[in-house]
């Protein structure tokens, strides 16, 4: 089964919580703060496999969370919790399901995406010795997980694509000059995935995929087309495969029309791609026929070449003409991993007025909030002092807030408090 589509569910691990403890030592009179920072949570990595060929592995599981980070223990740093690196095909687009932005192109072997990173471990209360503050009895909680809901894309890298309408040869020509064993049957519809196949000539070779034959209508989502034809896209030359029949039982230029029409709805640049035109199973008309039909089809500008890949006819000039045309493109550039920045910078916040009070925003502040215990009444209070030092107070009184006056950061909502 080929599978170049799944939407999957991913999760980081959340950081492990700080400890709030104080070491008791039979020589040391008054003792002190000792708790230990928790561990770090897991990130998810998406890694390039080359021995991966479709993303079937994901039809199964759909929903996958890194290990969460250990809390600390006394004086002891908690493990960091355990990466979850997930495995995709060469040539895996990574978006998100969301918004529809793209956040990673895997088109090399090895390429790695983190696409969710692990929460932050908590302080211990250790880390907050001071001068001032020389006795806390609060340790910090572990930052929280990122989630997403990832749609990923398979885009196969070949140097040479096959496309014709179905019944064109496709699957026989790729069988006959490689080692892939395609499904060949004379029915509409033989190839439902691509195939891939290594060529040899002389010196050089490079690989070709067949893909699923075109109908009228394909670029707009009818029959299998659309489904594939995102595979063309990252191919160097296509070579258009064109049955010849005798007259009374098919059209090889309405045929070409077809497939022409359809490549150039569904993409400026996949029309833009050059491409040869194969005239296929010349085995089955007489040569004045084959003749008819390549000069007809010549006048397209394509260079057409008659083949039969039952006798080999043709098949070697044919070979040696896209090896050449491939010597002399210069390969696809495409870019490994693209991170695309987040809309608001981590570092920056804002307040935001809202019906019933005021709501602070932003990665930052967001994150000091999830990871303050808000049963600790001296952690609240250092969470004040930091939202102080930052301005955050003193733009919530810039915008008219008072007393009690309710103030949202994620789940929690709390009352502002004006120590002026």
């Amino acid at each position: 089964m080929f599978l170049d589509e799944v939407v999957v569910e991913v999760e980081s691990g959340k950081g492990g919580d700080g400890a709030a403890s104080f070491h008791r030592e039979k020589h040391v009179p008054r003792g002190g703060p000792n708790g230990a920072d928790g561990g770090r949570g897991g990130d998810v990595i998406l890694i390039a496999d080359p021995h991966k060929r479709t993303l079937i592995d994901f039809n199964y599981i759909r929903v996958f969370k890194a290990e969460d980070g250990v809390k600390a223990v006394s004086n002891k740093n908690g493990r960091d919790g355990e990466d979850l690196e997930l495995r995709v095909p060469v040539g895996t687009q990574v978006f998100d399901d969301e918004t529809g932005d793209l956040l990673a192109d895997l088109s090399a072997p090895g390429l790695r995406a983190v696409v969710c990173r692990g929460g932050k471990g908590g302080y211990g209360n250790l880390h907050y010795v001071s001068s001032v503050r020389q006795v806390p009895r609060f340790a910090q909680l572990g930052a929280p997980s990122e989630a997403l809901k990832l749609r990923l894309e398979l885009k196969l890298l070949a140097d040479v694509g096959l496309v014709g309408l179905p019944n064109a040869g496709k699957s026989t020509l790729i069988a006959a000059i490689s080692a892939a064993k395609p499904k060949i049957g004379n029915y509409p519809f033989t190839t439902i995935e691509p195939n891939l196949g290594v060529v040899s000539v002389r010196d050089t070779s490079f690989v070709v995929a067949d893909m699923p034959g075109l109908i009228e209508g394909a670029s707009e989502g009818v029959g299998l087309g659309h489904q594939f034809l995102r595979h063309i896209e990252r191919t160097r030359v296509l070579v258009h495969l064109v049955e010849v029949m005798p007259m009374d039982q098919s059209d090889p230029e309405e045929n070409f029309r077809i497939v022409e029409d359809e490549l150039t709805r569904y993409s400026p640049e996949v029309a833009a791609k050059p491409r040869i035109v194969a005239l296929t199973k010349v085995e089955l008309v007489d040569e004045e026929t084959t003749q008819l039909y390549a000069e007809a089809l010549a006048q397209s500008g394509m260079k057409v070449f008659p083949i039969s890949a039952v006798t080999g006819q043709g098949i070697p000039p044919l070979l040696d003409h896209v090896a050449g045309m491939l010597a002399e493109l210069e390969p696809i550039e495409l870019v490994p991993v693209v991170q695309l920045a987040p809309t608001m910078p981590a570092d920056l916040w804002n307040v935001l007025v809202v019906p019933d009070g005021f709501e602070l925003v932003g990665k930052r502040l967001e994150r000091m909030v999830a990871m303050t215990n808000m049963e600790s009444e001296e952690a609240v209070t250092y969470l004040h002092r930091r939202l102080t030092r930052m301005g955050v107070i003193e733009r919530l009184r810039e915008l008219g807030a008072e007393e009690g006056d309710n103030v949202y950061c994620l789940h929690h909502v709390f009352s502002f408090v004006d120590e002026l």
